[in-house]
């Protein structure tokens, strides 16, 4: 016993060693500006970074205790070190297209959803998905409620505090957020484009910087106040999903399997954006949950799904994480907006996301704390990057879908909503 047991230890050490030096060989070239091209050189650089960083975060104390730990740590780390003079300006290139129109983050996405859905019981969905919706629209409303009172007492009108800071903040993100807002109220302001988006983007940076760090609070607060939350669970009442790992094993066959099917419920999704005017993600959510609850996925399927959706967040979140740093983080336009003012106004926008789906959430049978992640900071966080950073902040990743579920079809009730207000005061 004792033999095999030195051993052991002899294998773990030169496993340790080996992979060190392999992280160092991609370090070196990546410093040196070696890069390989594509996804081989993109992939390897974000996940030995984003192992690095994730490894000090979770290791600095009040860091990983307060502030979200490994995942701010990564994302602000990587976004310092691919835009500075560290490393060169066509790494950081790379990395972005790798992680936008490469399709790395809807390959990290489609995953998640797809496995957290079809890994969930059929029960809990039946019994969440309609009392959801009220829980998104208090965390609206009381978000505009508190940045409206606090910008009249610092004297800003309406359209200054709620419409320029409180709506991009919760209106899903850039691309499906801040972007068709810019359109819409530039056609019916006398602002330009250009002025609208240099207005919002420093409240969707600050906010989605200040909602991860909630997040990370929120875990904390449930670890103090242990009635508040369901460790993951959405509905109270409902005792957590422990896993049996011997049930689960991540066979190679069935993780292929599993990857198949989140990349073809993607495909649904992006096939039936041709026909219904809906966002891709916000289809394939709807699509895999009627599967879900129709029961016509085999079990077995299901199974291949959550078990891919495991391996995905257990390898690959902090490369992710390193790829919304240097793709959707920009340090300079954050702290050129930080004026304490605008802070305040920022800050009071998330919290009142918090507070508003906390307590709607409590009334509708939800713990307040798994409400007020998935409706509130997730409804004011960039979207799906957004959604990811919160989720892995507060440690609660299997909220993906209703993560979703607030930044896409959350995000396209704000569009509305922004449409109606404008018409009707403008």
């Amino acid at each position: 016993m004792m033999i095999n047991n030195a051993i052991h230890q002899s294998e773990q050490h030169t496993t340790k060693v080996v992979l060190a030096l392999a992280a160092l060989i991609i370090l070196l070239a990546t410093f040196n500006n070696q890069m390989p091209v594509g996804m081989i050189g993109a992939l390897g650089a974000m996940v030995v970074v984003g192992y690095v960083l994730n490894y000090v975060g979770d290791r600095t104390p009040i860091v990983n205790q307060f502030f979200g730990g490994g995942v701010i740590v990564v994302i602000f780390g990587s976004s310092y070190l691919f835009h500075s003079d560290i490393f060169a300006n066509d790494i950081s290139k790379q990395i972005t297209t790798f992680t936008k129109s490469g399709g790395f983050l809807s390959f990290y996405v489609a995953s998640l959803v797809t496995g957290s859905i079809l890994g969930m019981s059929t029960e809990t969905l039946k019994k969440a998905a309609l009392k959801y919706i009220p829980v998104i629209l208090g965390a609206v409303a009381v978000s505009f409620l508190f940045t409206w009172v606090i910008g009249m007492i610092v004297g800003k009108n309406f359209f200054e505090s709620v419409m320029l800071i409180a709506l991009p903040i919760m209106g899903g993100g850039m691309g499906a957020g801040a972007v068709p807002l810019v359109e819409i109220m530039s056609g019916n302001t006398d602002m330009s484009p250009e002025t609208l988006m240099s207005l919002m983007v420093p409240a969707l940076a600050i906010g989605n910087a200040i909602a991860i760090v909630v997040a990370g609070l929120l875990n904390k607060l449930g670890e103090i106040v242990p009635s508040w939350t369901g460790n993951g669970e959405l509905i109270r009442g409902q005792e957590a999903h422990v896993e049996d790992e011997t049930q689960t094993t991540l066979d190679i066959k069935v993780l292929g399997t599993g990857a198949l099917l989140a990349i073809a419920m993607f495909y649904l999704g992006t096939v039936l954006s041709g026909f219904i005017s809906m966002h891709t993600y916000a289809l394939m959510i709807l699509s895999i949950a009627i599967i879900k609850v129709t029961g016509l996925m085999p079990k077995v399927l299901e199974e291949a799904a959550y078990s891919w959706y495991k391996f995905v967040v257990g390898n690959l979140t902090p490369a992710l994480l390193v790829g919304i740093g240097v793709a959707y983080t920009n340090l300079d336009q954050i702290l050129a907006a930080l004026t304490p003012m605008y802070f305040i106004m920022v800050f009071t926008t998330v919290i009142g996301a918090v507070v508003g789906a906390g307590i709607i959430g409590r009334l509708m049978g939800f713990y307040p704390i798994e409400a007020a992640i998935t409706g509130g900071l997730c409804m004011a966080n960039m979207g799906g990057t957004g959604d990811v950073a919160v989720l892995a902040a507060s440690k609660r990743m299997q909220l993906m879908p209703f993560a979703q579920i607030s930044s896409r079809i959350g995000g396209a009730f704000m569009l509305i909503l922004a449409t109606f207000v404008i018409e009707l005061f403008m």
